[in-house]
């Protein structure tokens, strides 16, 4: 019974130490006698006791990793106190088993490094303004040697750049007075553009008035010509109709009539006036006789009645 008992532990410790289980997004390394015998992956894996055993464990995650902060200097000799962030994978189990001791400390040292070097090539205000370059070059440098320790670079980030206090201040001021100075412009830009525009409505509005002026003057002028030709006409009409009214039978005693009450109109308004003088022809038929002469032009301007 007891030998019974012994056997059993023995098969359970055997089953055990024969049968892995190796997780998802994980990698083992196996070795055989201390030498290298393959890399087991996910799911059941089988081991010989005493022979084979797990030598290194890997995760297959992307796995970030804190870069320390650091002092670096740019190329204008200003210190910048720098720290971020790095994300890798391991994609050669083998390789991240005996490429490096340590390829988590190998990897933060190089990025350390090469995070120094890409600065020291840039100017201050270059290091803000290109934080994607100096990205995009650590991943570079850190993911050629990262290789051999089987470790992919995915991407580098800088968390904080932060330079000495008296840079800081300086900064603050550059960076308010080139505000004041894009304040100032935008307020002389206003002034320029308010200036324009009131140059330009009056203009507009002067250049309105003298046209309405010019259409107003137009418009006098014509009413002014047309006036003139309907007084015309209408002078015209009456003076026909006053010819064609002489020519009736009659009509000649008419005129004589009409011209002797204007002439004795005109002497009774002369002799009513008492500041006139008035001279009495000595001779009254010459009043008669000029009677007779208008009536002669009167006559001279009929036509003369044709024989038949």
């Amino acid at each position: 019974m007891e030998v019974a008992a012994v056997i059993l532990v023995i098969a359970v410790i055997f089953i055990s130490q024969s049968v892995k289980f190796v997780p998802q997004q994980h990698a083992w390394v196996r070795e055989r006698l201390g030498k290298y015998h393959g890399t087991m992956t996910p799911g059941a894996n089988f081991l010989i006791p005493f022979i084979d055993k797990v030598a290194y464990k890997h995760s297959l995650k992307e796995i970030p990793l804190d870069v320390p902060s650091q002092v670096c200097i740019t190329r204008d000799n200003t210190q910048l106190q720098v720290d971020g962030i790095l994300y890798f994978q391991v994609t050669d189990p083998m390789r991240a088993s005996y490429g490096s001791s340590n390829y988590i400390v190998a990897v933060t040292q190089l990025a350390q490094t090469s995070l120094r070097s890409v600065i020291g090539k840039l100017e201050l205000d270059k290091t803000f303004e290109e934080r994607d370059v100096i990205n995009a070059q650590v991943v570079a440098a850190i993911d050629e040697a990262a290789l051999n320790w089987g470790v992919k670079v995915l991407r580098y980030e800088i968390k904080d750049l932060t330079p000495p206090k008296e840079i800081l201040h300086s900064m603050q001021r550059q960076i308010t007075a080139e505000r004041e100075k894009r304040a100032l412009i935008a307020a002389s830009e206003g002034r320029k553009q308010e200036q324009i525009n009131i140059a330009a409505g009056e203009r507009e509005a002067y250049i309105a008035r003298s046209e309405g002026e010019k259409q107003a003057q137009i418009n006098n002028a014509q009413g002014e010509a047309a006036a003139i030709a309907a007084v015309a006409e209408a002078t015209a009409i009456a003076i026909e109709r006053i010819a064609a009214a002489i020519r009736q039978p009659g009509g000649e005693q008419a005129v004589q009539l009409k011209v002797a009450e204007r002439a004795v109109d005109a002497y009774s308004k002369v002799a009513a006036d008492a500041t006139s003088t008035l001279i009495v022809p000595s001779n009254m038929t010459e009043t008669a006789a000029l009677i007779a002469s208008a009536m002669r032009m009167v006559q001279s301007g009929k036509p003369t009645p044709s024989n038949s």
